[in-house]
């Protein structure tokens, strides 16, 4: 099997250039772009970061775009703020993620990634429709664009995440597995999810974290190797599925932890890429 490629998350900002940088001084070639900030998705700023990019050797493997209008990361607050399932922010959300599409397109990025949000389990529920009638505007739009619109793994069970691909059926749709969101919000172990949508994950978050210990708030996340994924039953796993993504390094803290951790990482993950 090849070798897979590490990478790191990168947010942008007008100091990604440098940060772009922080991503070869750690010895990697690889990152994923993430935004919360539509308003900085201008043609300008996309062309930048391309040459950005080119300049320092990085291949971006998916922008990552967030929205506008609140998110709560809980279970309470967030089925009712997060992603496209709440009735009163999916169209501005949708306009948002067909903007991250034309930014995408234009930075020669071939993918977009989002959380969707809290999907409703019950097929039958009017809601879901309504959310997979607004993916489904999205996905047509990324494919206008070449690009695979593909869901960040968190909120929703694998078999439903695998019920909406099916629904929508625009064939350019795919995952960015994240391991601890499934574990963060109690949906799945990791490595038994792939039995169900493994040959969707196109890209992948390398995080780790606890189930939660409530019902009300998320479990906690972790350094890699110290919460529940197994990643030594899951990287063989993924690779036995034809996975060749960027296996991207998240640490979701800041300043030197953060880089010590990332650095532990690339050491933990190294031997299973």
């Amino acid at each position: 099997m090849a070798t897979l490629e590490i990478g790191v998350l990168v947010g942008l900002s007008d100091k990604v250039e440098e940060s772009l940088k922080n991503v070869t001084d750690l010895g990697l070639r690889a990152c994923q772009i993430c935004s919360w900030q539509p308003a900085q998705w201008t043609p300008k700023r996309a062309e930048m970061l391309r040459a950005q990019a080119r300049a320092a050797g990085v291949k971006i493997a998916t922008f990552w775009a967030g929205y506008t209008g609140p998110c709560e990361w809980n279970f309470y607050g967030g089925p009712k703020t997060i992603g496209l399932v709440p009735e009163a922010y999916r169209d501005a959300r949708v306009a948002e993620l067909k903007k991250a599409a034309n930014f995408a397109a234009r930075a020669g990025i071939s993918s977009i990634t989002t959380h969707v949000g809290f999907l409703p389990e019950d097929p039958n529920d009017p809601l879901f429709a309504a959310t997979v009638k607004a993916l489904k505007v999205i996905a047509k739009h990324c494919k206008t664009k070449g690009l695979d619109f593909l869901f960040e793994t968190g909120q929703e069970t694998p078999v439903n995440l695998l019920r909406t691909i099916e629904e929508i059926g625009t064939g350019n749709l795919g995952i960015n597995l994240d391991p601890a969101n499934l574990i963060l919000y109690g949906k799945a172990n990791p490595v038994d999810a792939l039995e169900v949508f493994g040959k969707f994950v196109r890209q992948m978050h390398a995080k780790d974290g606890l189930y939660p210990t409530n019902g009300k708030e998320l479990g906690h996340e972790t350094p890699l190797g110290e919460g529940m994924v197994n990643f030594p039953k899951l990287m063989p796993k993924l690779k036995s599925l034809g996975f060749n993504g960027v296996v991207a390094i998240e640490r979701e803290i800041s300043g030197p932890k953060q880089i010590e951790d990332i650095k532990k990482a690339i050491k933990l993950l190294k031997p299973l890429c």
